[in-house]
């Protein structure tokens, strides 16, 4: 922690960011006194990738890094993407005062002069121009409030009139098991809202995002362009994806040693392989789950992790060619995906500014795949996104099923459990997106087709009639 200083103060450090100079030194001097048990009677925080707020001059927004690092230091694992996220939007708010004149501690008697109120107009302006969506919006805005909030709650300063009225809402849900309950959560004046709008002909299932399943017929273009480009790391990326329905982060914390699992004896066996927290294979919200991969692809992957060029990458990789390496890394030992256990050592060699979470896989789908089905295969309408491709396993285990369902193999429900199992689902709702998604496409496109019928031989008996 540092504080901004003349250049003739002891310990003045002098630093040049973005064209401007200015000297800091050390904001407190750790006591050197022992504690009962002979430990230092201070602890060091030490973060890689810590997130900074620069104002209009480029110099750091004190008080925004305070309130960063307090939130980094009350949680066990934190997520420095997450509170990058926190001070890009607390960056945007600087810059907007910063802008304006604006000072983000005068709250004026007048409601509608007060940073907040003003800062919640213009991003209501910006979404009514197209300039910003109202998620982003609602976001932003979340970020500026809980950011006074801490103030406030710290007693840091105390505002002259408050920031905004706030009133408690009552919101009604209903558990996992169907139970429901009630809660009471604060809200302000300050909200924007973001409604919410289901496309039916978006073609989209919602589970976690809006994910669109590739046809058949995509996916053959897809695994050509893949042969095609000849690019063994992603091509094992995106087959693994097809097949088990795992995310980015899944695929590419994956470890040597993982690959250790002894292969069942029986050829139609899946091998299982344990992803999610206590693994060291990252997961949504670290759940805890099972991949089911088939044996002729464990192979693929085992014979790759033994090949000289998954061996070379290795040897250039931070570590050497050992166990714990990643499976999958770029040409230069980079990894592609940051696991979460190694975001949280500090390492202080490192020169990244960002965490790496599979940039160069979206940038090879951006600049290598879509490029070649559009313009080499002729397919001038294709596109999809990597997550995508877990929405895409899903729709085939799908199809698969409700075939077994429809020759009386299986029961609709014994489907729903596998597509649910497989997907790592917490609620059967979810699956039934998957199940209904054929369905509910073809109903709507029927509806819409008959409704063009209908109002094509209305408007033919009008123009009839003024003949």
């Amino acid at each position: 922690m540092t504080e901004m200083c003349d250049e003739t103060d002891v310990g003045a450090l002098r630093v040049t960011v973005s064209r401007t100079t200015y000297y800091r030194r050390a904001k407190h001097t750790p006591n050197e006194a022992k504690r009962w048990d002979g430990k230092p009677n201070w602890v060091k925080h030490e973060f890689n990738l810590f997130p900074i707020v620069l104002d209009s001059f480029g110099i750091p927004w004190a008080e925004a890094a305070i309130y960063i690092m307090s939130r980094i230091e009350n949680k066990h694992f934190p997520s420095m993407s997450t509170f990058a996220s926190v001070a890009d939007d607390l960056a945007a708010y600087r810059r907007y005062l910063d802008e304006r004149r604006v000072d983000w501690m005068e709250f004026p008697i007048n409601k509608l002069t007060r940073p907040t109120y003003r800062f919640n107009a213009y991003l209501k302006i910006s979404v009514s121009a197209g300039e910003m969506s109202s998620l982003t919006a609602k976001r932003r805005m979340g970020s500026v409030i809980a950011f006074y909030r801490w103030f406030l709650d710290e007693k840091i300063f105390e505002a002259a009139n408050i920031p905004w009225i706030e009133r408690d809402h009552l919101v009604r849900f209903s558990d996992r098991q169907g139970f429901a309950h009630t809660k009471v959560i604060k809200t302000t004046d300050l909200v924007i809202a973001a409604p919410k709008q289901d496309d039916p002909y978006a073609g989209t299932i919602e589970d976690g995002a809006k994910l669109r399943p590739l046809s058949p017929q995509e996916q053959a273009y897809l695994l050509d362009a893949l042969s095609s480009i000849g690019n063994t790391e992603m091509s094992l990326v995106h087959v693994f994806a097809l097949l088990t329905g795992a995310r980015i982060q899944t695929i590419l914390t994956i470890r040597i040693k993982d690959l250790d699992l002894p292969i069942p004896q029986n050829p139609d066996v899946d091998c299982r392989l344990p992803v999610g927290h206590g693994t060291g294979i990252d997961t949504k919200f670290d759940k805890q789950m099972v991949l089911h991969i088939p044996q002729w692809f464990w192979r693929q992957l085992q014979v790759y992790a033994d090949s000289p060029r998954g061996r070379n990458r290795r040897l250039r990789a931070n570590g050497g060619d050992i166990s714990s390496q990643y499976l999958f890394l770029s040409r230069r030992g980079a990894p592609f995906y940051q696991s979460k256990e190694d975001s949280l050592r500090f390492d202080p060699e490192a020169h990244l500014r960002h965490m790496k979470s599979g940039q160069a896989v979206r940038q090879f789908i951006g600049e290598r795949v879509v490029p070649y089905v559009r313009n080499v295969l002729g397919i001038s309408g294709f596109y999809y996104r990597f997550h995508d491709l877990r929405a895409t396993a899903g729709m085939n285990w799908t199809d698969h099923q409700l075939e077994l369902v429809e020759r009386g193999r299986i029961t609709l429900n014994d489907a729903r459990e596998y597509v649910r199992v497989r997907l790592g689902h917490e609620s059967a709702e979810t699956t039934d997106r998957y199940l209904r998604f054929r369905k509910d496409l073809e109903q709507v496109r029927r509806i819409e087709e008959s409704h063009e019928i209908y109002l094509r031989e209305l408007c033919d008996a009008a123009i009839k009639d003024k003949k």
